[in-house]
C-alpha cells in the first residue's frame, strides 16, 4: 500500500486528548530578572576562547570518532545497537561503532554538506539528506548483525534538506526542504507519498505527531501548520497576522506524547503552546532573552504515564534552558550555559527525569529536570556542539562538534565511578 493512509495505519489507537483548556491559561510569564549575559560581554572575558588550547580542555569521553573532515552537522544513534550515524561537512556519512570508533560504513553520494542523519525507527535503515537537495537510504544486509549496509535508493524533491523525520513506527520518511516544501516517502520502495506546500519560506522544523497520524511543519516564514498525511491541505494553519502566534522566525518545535500539544520558539525568543486538537494558542512562555533564538524544544515526562500537559524545556542563544510547568504555564528551572544551547534530549523511562543540553560553550550537560540540579557535564570538545543523541537506552549521549569530531558520553556518573 503506497498511500498516505499507511501512515494512519500506523497509529495507535486514539487516546483521551490531554490539553490545556483556555481558562487555564496565564499572562505571559516575564523573566523575573534573571538577565543573559551580553553577548559582548562574553566575548570579553574570554569564555568563549577557554577551550580552544588542547591543554584547557578536561576530555571525560568514553570514545572519539575523528574520521570527518568537517563540522559534524548530523548524528543519530541506534535505536537498539552500539552504533551511531554522522553527517558533516565533508559531504560524507558514516556509521560508525560507538564502543571503538571502527567505521562500519561510509555513507557516499552527497555533493554538499550532509546536514541530516538518522536511522529509521526498527533501525533497519538509514537516511542521509543534504545540501545538495539528495536524501539518500542505505538498508541492513542479513539477519546475523548490524555491520553489513547497502545503498537502497536515492529520493529527489526538495531543494535543499534541512531535516528528516522518520514515522515513529514505519518505513516512512518526512523532510523539510528551503524551498518551502516538506516530502513524504514510503520506504523501500521510494515512492512519493505526498509533497505539503503552503509554507513561503524555508520549513525550517517539522515532526511526526508521537501516534503517527498528524504531521505538523514551521517556518520561517512565521507559519505552523496542521497535516493530515492523506492530505495536501493542511488541517489548520497558525500565521504571523494571529497577534497571539507572532514568533518572527519559527525555529524550534516539540510535539508532547499525547499528541494533543505543540511548543514552538522562534528568533524573536518568544515560545508559544498550541492546542492541536484546538487548532489555536493556548499559551505564551518568556524566560528567554528577548530577540535570543529557541532553538530547541523537548518535551519531560516526569510522571512516566504521558498522559497529563507535563514540562517541556526550551534552550536558545542566550545560553538558558528553561524548564516549564505546562499545567501552570510558570518557569520552574532554568539551567544554565555560557553559549547558545543548540540541542536538547531527553532520557526514555525509567529515567524521563533526565535531559542532556548541548551547547556552542563546547560541552555537553545532563541535568534533572525535577530539581534543575546538574547531574554531569561532558567536556573534550574543542568547538560548539552543533548536534547530539541519546544511545544504548539513555546510558549514552553522542555528540557531533564544529570540530570535527564526534564523542561519546555516559550521561550520569563516570564508568570509573
Amino acid at each position: 500500500m503506497n498511500t498516505a493512509q499507511e501512515i494512519v495505519e500506523y497509529g495507535s489507537d486514539e487516546e483521551g486528548d490531554a490539553f490545556i483548556d483556555s481558562g487555564d491559561v496565564l499572562a505571559e510569564v516575564p523573566d523575573d530578572g534573571d538577565h543573559p549575559m551580553d553577548e559582548d560581554d562574553e566575548a570579553e572575558d574570554g569564555v568563549g576562547d577557554l577551550p580552544s588550547g588542547n591543554s584547557d580542555v578536561k576530555d571525560n569521553s568514553l570514545q572519539h570518532f575523528t574520521t570527518h573532515n568537517g563540522s559534524v552537522f548530523a548524528i543519530s544513534c541506534h535505536p537498539t545497537e552500539p552504533l551511531a550515524v554522522s553527517g558533516g561537512e565533508d559531504d560524507l556519512g558514516y556509521i560508525w561503532d560507538i564502543t571503538d570508533g571502527e567505521v562500519i560504513v561510509k555513507l557516499t553520494g552527497h555533493t554538499d554538506s550532509v546536514c541530516s542523519a538518522s536511522f529509521s525507527s526498527d533501525g533497519q535503515m538509514v537516511a542521509t539528506g543534504g545540501m545538495d537537495g539528495k536524501v539518500r537510504i542505505w538498508r541492513r544486509v542479513g539477519t546475523a548483525d548490524f555491520r553489513n549496509w547497502e545503498f537502497l535508493t536515492e529520493l529527489q524533491g526538495p531543494d535543499e534538506v534541512i531535516w528528516l523525520r522518520w514515522h515513529p513506527r514505519g518505513t516512512i520518511l518526512l523532510a523539510g526542504s528551503n524551498d518551502s516544501t516538506v516530502w513524504l516517502w514510503q520506504l523501500p520502495s521510494g515512492n512519493t507519498m505526498q509533497v505539503f506546500a503552503g509554507h513561503s519560506g524555508p520549513v525550517q522544523c517539522g515532526e511526526f505527531t508521537p501516534d503517527g497520524k498528524r504531521i505538523v511543519t514551521a517556518s520561517e516564514d512565521g507559519t505552523l501548520m496542521y497535516w493530515d498525511p492523506r492530505s495536501p491541505t493542511p488541517l489548520f494553519k497558525l500565521s504571523p497576522q494571529d497577534a497571539r502566534f507572532d514568533l518572527e522566525n519559527i525555529t524550534s518545535l516539540a510535539i508532547n506524547a499525547s499528541s494533543t500539544l505543540a511548543v514552538v520558539g522562534g528568533t524573536s525568543g518568544s515560545v508559544r503552546v498550541v492546542s492541536l486538537s484546538k487548532g489555536e494558542v493556548v499559551g505564551a512562555l518568556g524566560g528567554h532573552a528577548e530577540g535570543e533564538s529557541v532553538e530547541a524544544v523537548q518535551f519531560v515526562d516526569l510522571t512516566g504515564t504521558g498522559s497529563s500537559p507535563g514540562v517541556v524545556v526550551t534552550g536558545g542563544t542566550d545560553g538558558k534552558a528553561c524548564v516549564w510547568d505546562l499545567t501552570t504555564m510558570r518557569l520552574r528551572a532554568t539551567l544554565e550555559h555560557q553559549d547558545a544551547v543548540t540541542s536538547l534530549l531527553t532520557h526514555p523511562a525509567p529515567k524521563s527525569h533526565l535531559i542532556v543540553s548541548a551547547s556552542a560553550d563546547n560541552t555537553l550537560r545532563t541535568w534533572d529536570a525535577r530539581t534543575g540540579a546538574l547531574v554531569k557535564e561532558h567536556t573534550g570538545h574543542h568547538g560548539p556542539i552543533l548536534s547530539a543523541s541519546l544511545g544504548l537506552q539513555g546510558s549514552v549521549v553522542v555528540s557531533g562538534g564544529d570540530d570535527s569530531a564526534c564523542l561519546v558520553f555516559t550521561t550520569e556518573v563516570d564508568e570509573s565511578g
